[in-house]
């Protein structure tokens, strides 16, 4: 997603489109909108979508499955 500023006003363009029917694979076409909806998420609960990856992504290692939930952009920290 992209935003554009005309007249003031934010307008968010939706790119690559497109795109997507050629991802190489249908696994990877999967997984390119798994962390578009991570990113998106991120977005939507106010947090800066590369700094929310980067956490999750350091902590996901060692993270115990039962409290994966915790890591939701959707959860306070």
């Amino acid at each position: 997603m992209m935003v554009l500023m005309h007249d003031g006003i934010a307008i968010a363009i939706a790119i690559g489109r497109v795109n997507w029917p050629f991802s190489g694979s249908l696994r990877a076409g999967q997984r390119a909108a798994a962390v578009m909806s991570l990113v998106q998420s991120a977005r939507m609960n106010g947090h800066d979508p590369y700094a929310y990856l980067k956490d999750v992504l350091t902590r996901l290692p060692t993270h115990r499955a039962s409290r994966v939930p915790q890591l939701l952009a959707s959860c306070e920290r």
